[in-house]
């Protein structure tokens, strides 16, 4: 599958998001002038998107470089509840998605703790003692072969090489250790988990400082590459109806060559190697089932090193990188 041609979006469209995702953060003038077009065509289009998509850019953070880990638990629960634990497990803080998978019996949450102390609470606590959960096993994500910073936008192609060399925003510092976080930063981020693009002004009474000072912290979140932007949006308006996540057991001598087939194909948005008997995971969208048959068969089939497959449709998205309520 070439990236999908979209009903609801037009080209512009497409450059518009696809330069979002390249700098969250960039005015509207200077996408603008990157485009082509006016400010106002820019904010105008923002707009249509945010209105008929759901599009919003939110700032995330890089959890390795806070020395955390982000961990996948699946949760097999007894008919009729799988519902109510995933929108409990939506409201937490240490979610960033939640999905109803398994013909509505099975939850896949993930996670990222912010400590040992609360992810053995919640697993080994919490979880376990909930009499509903017929089991809980937990992958922690080893190595990311696609997501995170890259998001799924930049396999459009919307944006020739120059237009996206032009809004890249200069590279993070190398990792050189985890970032200890203070209480400002953390109020920092809270506001950009929920609005990415917040102003100056936000962010200054968001912490309580200068807007100069905020703009300094927020330079030195992003350089040094513990917070970056992506861009949230509804997959439905676009065509792709059919969303699955896929378990692959993979010889170990493969997985290198796996993850970095995985990346380049156009239907993954995510793909990490993993703990427990499957070693890679990953999520993908398709405009059909048809279109997934053809996926495993054809894309998944020709790998080689994979030893089995499971495949666990999405029934519904519960919560996408932040809570709100499902629609």
């Amino acid at each position: 599958m070439d990236f999908p041609t979209l009903p609801s979006f037009d080209p512009l469209d497409l450059q518009v998001l696809q330069a979002l995702q390249v700098d969250g953060r960039a005015p509207f003038s200077r996408i603008a002038e990157v485009l082509g077009v006016s400010d106002q065509t820019v904010a105008r289009r923002y707009r249509r998107l945010h209105s008929s998509a759901h599009v919003r850019v939110l700032g995330m953070t890089d959890e390795n470089r806070l020395g955390r880990q982000t961990w996948l638990v699946r949760l097999r629960c007894i008919p009729d509840v799988a519902e109510q634990l995933a929108d409990a497990l939506a409201k937490r803080p240490d979610t960033l998605y939640v999905t109803l998978t398994s013909g509505g019996t099975e939850v896949i949450c993930g996670m990222k703790p912010r400590s040992r102390k609360e992810r053995d609470e919640l697993l080994f606590d919490r979880l376990q003692r909930t009499r509903q959960i017929v089991s809980v096993t937990a992958h922690c994500l080893l190595h990311p072969f696609y997501g995170g910073s890259l998001g799924w936008l930049h396999k459009s192609n919307a944006l020739t090489a120059d237009q996206q060399s032009a809004l890249r925003p200069p590279a993070p510092q190398p990792f050189e250790g985890p970032v200890i976080l203070d209480a400002e930063d953390e109020a920092l981020l809270a506001v950009l988990r929920h609005d990415g693009r917040a102003t100056l002004t936000e962010l200054q009474k968001a912490t309580g400082q200068t807007e100069s000072a905020a703009k300094r912290r927020l330079e030195a979140l992003i350089s040094s590459g513990v917070l970056y932007f992506d861009v949230q949006y509804d997959h439905e308006p676009l065509g792709l109806d059919v969303s699955a996540m896929l378990w692959l057991t993979v010889l170990p001598r493969a997985l290198a060559d796996v993850g970095r087939s995985l990346a380049a194909h156009p239907e993954v948005h995510f793909a990490s190697a993993t703990t427990g008997q499957a070693n890679v995971v990953l999520s993908a969208r398709f405009r059909s089932t048809d279109e997934l048959y053809t996926y495993l068969s054809e894309k998944i089939g020709a790998l080689d090193g994979i030893q089995a497959v499971e495949t666990c449709l999405v029934l519904r998205q519960v919560k996408q990188l932040t809570y709100e309520p499902s629609r």
